[in-house]
């Protein structure tokens, strides 16, 4: 469609998940071969020695692989004993998942409002929040960025409430130095296909240095089994199968190289895009932000995302709503919370993943010097 009505000069993709595998496939074709040579697909040893590098590199005791990284929110409120009458606190800005995993064990989602600089959760906000009812914080380090995390530990001890980390768009990002999943009782990852570190197909991690709770996190997700037929508890199934955790072996020994790519691809387009009229992501020296979406605000976004396709650029619009503006949670009022509001009607995505070309960025900020 481009070439007919503008002939571009290229497409750039959102994300390109095939030229990743290509750099990585015999690495990758080998470890999935053995698994299937080996017979053993659900769990083993495979499982276990992923399970052990990813919490070596995130710095924690424990690491409780299972099925998602929905999953893992809802078996971490599990393992605190949240669930009817408690209320949860959580960003008006996030995917679904973050709030219904409130829902579903039975506690109640709290929305704060979001800091309008950087996405996350606002602590003063949470504080506005709280009441005798609140158990738990759900920050989430949101398109990669971590959360105001020593000031959310400050107000969650002042008032003796467990912290659940979503981390699910925040591998390897840290704060003061300190990795995101390390601050809280409790961080929690997802792993899926298109994540900065992920699996070919679902797959979650829980990440805590709480031998109790690393214990119960891992019942919970097999059937609260110790061993096979000796349940202690009533569970659920969900669990990672070897061919992923063969994948994520390998992709994390990549993972810091790829970082770093999403790092400097980041600061190029805002050394590019300086001076136009959009907002650009705040790079500040004590977070490691690391660049699982790159979003910009900017008026008319809806307008701006069509004709960038017009031009070859792929974006994406992760959260046109607010999480008040859903309708399961139309009981809150979106106006309550005016920062996630807003930005949800203003922010755009563009493409940024490892393997993006500066011929490709250079499209995209070509296009957008022209359209702005």
């Amino acid at each position: 469609m481009c070439q007919i009505i503008y002939d571009c000069p290229m497409h750039v993709p959102f994300v390109e998940l095939k030229s990743q595998y290509q750099l990585i496939k015999s690495e990758i074709d080998e470890a999935m071969a053995n698994v299937i040579a080996e017979g053993h697909y659900v769990g083993g040893a495979v499982v276990s020695r992923f399970e052990s590098d990813f919490a070596k590199y995130v710095g924690v005791n424990y690491c409780i692989s299972c099925g998602n990284g929905t999953d893992a929110l809802e078996i971490a409120l599990q393992a605190l004993e949240i669930g009817s009458g408690d209320e949860v606190i959580v960003p008006a800005m996030s995917w679904i998942s973050t709030a219904e995993v409130v829902s579903t064990v039975g506690a109640k989602p709290i929305f704060a409002d979001i800091l309008p600089d950087c996405y996350t959760i606002d602590p003063t906000d949470i504080v506005q929040k709280i009441t005798a009812k609140t158990k738990a914080i759900i920050p989430v380090h949101f398109y990669g960025r971590p959360a105001q995390m020593d000031e959310i530990t400050d107000v969650a001890k002042n008032h003796n409430l467990k912290i659940v980390e979503d981390c699910a768009q925040a591998h390897g990002a840290k704060y003061n130095g300190k990795s995101v999943g390390t601050f809280g009782d409790l961080g929690t990852f997802s792993f899926y296909p298109s994540k900065n570190l992920g699996a070919f197909g679902d797959a979650g991690g829980i990440v805590t240095n709480d031998d109790s709770l690393a214990k119960s996190c891992r019942l919970i997700g097999n059937h609260g089994q110790e061993q096979k037929h000796h349940h202690l508890r009533e569970g659920r199934n969900s669990r990672m199968d070897a061919l992923q955790a063969a994948v994520l072996q390998v992709k994390l020994k990549y993972l810091e190289e790829w970082t770093a790519a999403r790092t400097s691809k980041a600061k190029y387009y805002n050394e590019q895009l300086a001076g136009l009229p959009v907002e650009l992501p705040v790079l500040a020296e004590h977070h490691r932000h690391v660049f699982h979406v790159y979003a910009i605000q900017v008026n008319d976004r809806d307008q701006l995302k069509r004709k960038l396709a017009e031009r070859g650029v792929d974006t994406q619009i992760h959260n046109p709503l607010s999480l008040p503006e859903l309708l399961p949670y139309q009981q809150f009022d979106a106006n309550d919370f005016p920062v996630a509001k807003a930005m949800a009607a203003k922010t755009l995505s563009l493409p940024i993943y490892p393997e993006i070309t500066q011929k490709q960025q250079d499209h995209v900020v070509a296009m957008l010097k022209e359209l702005l």
